[in-house]
């Protein structure tokens, strides 16, 4: 039977945390290979290995039909142009699906169908409900000036897969552009940032 204590939680949605359970942090060293701009990362890690986000999770219980938790916080900020972003990851079991409840802070989440490889880019803010179907790895992006924060609820047996995404990472990026968030063909990114380096630009 599930311990008692284990089916009632406090969070804070501004600080992205559960009462009495250590959040698991991730800083830049941690993500320096997700960032494309590896002259921005090295001169970030040079003056501070900072956080990125951190995830508190909750598994209640096991077996089927159970269901785990989590709140994510990911802090304002860029490396180079890029935004501050999640590792991502997709399901270990594929077929299980998530999803996502907005608490506080404005960001997208980057969507990409294993399958198909086709990627979309939607909201996630307060107030706001996105759902991940099954086999679509997903990223969760901090565009705005304030901490993103987010609760998360899949099955219990869904698993992480991260190492699919450490491999090839996803095929498009979102960048400060102008003051705004931009979505953009991974690819294209790094080519730029070749350009940019070839001239001194």
């Amino acid at each position: 039977m599930t311990d008692l204590s284990e089916l009632f939680k406090l969070f804070d949605p501004t600080l992205g945390t559960i009462d009495g359970l250590e959040p698991i942090e991730r800083r830049l060293v941690d993500l320096h290979t997700m960032f494309s701009d590896k002259q921005a990362v090295t001169a970030a890690l040079q003056a501070e290995n900072h956080l990125i986000y951190s995830v508190t999770a909750v598994q209640p219980d096991e077996g089927d039909g159970a269901l785990h938790y989590g709140i994510g916080c990911i802090m304002p900020g860029r490396i180079g142009d890029e935004y501050h972003m999640t590792k991502g990851h997709l399901h270990s079991r594929r077929a299980a699906a998530e999803v996502y409840i907005g608490l506080q802070g404005e960001g997208l989440m980057l969507l990409e169908d294993e399958r198909t490889g086709s990627s979309r880019t939607l909201p996630l803010q307060p107030h706001s409900v996105l759902y991940v179907p099954g086999a679509t790895a997903h990223r969760t992006i901090n565009i705005g000036a304030s901490p993103l924060t987010y609760l998360g609820i899949y099955p219990a047996d869904a698993g992480h897969d991260y190492g699919a995404i450490a491999e090839r990472n996803f095929r498009q990026a979102v960048i400060c552009r102008n003051g705004e968030a931009v979505v953009v063909e991974r690819s294209d990114y790094l080519r730029q940032l070749e350009r940019n380096t070839a001239t001194g630009s």
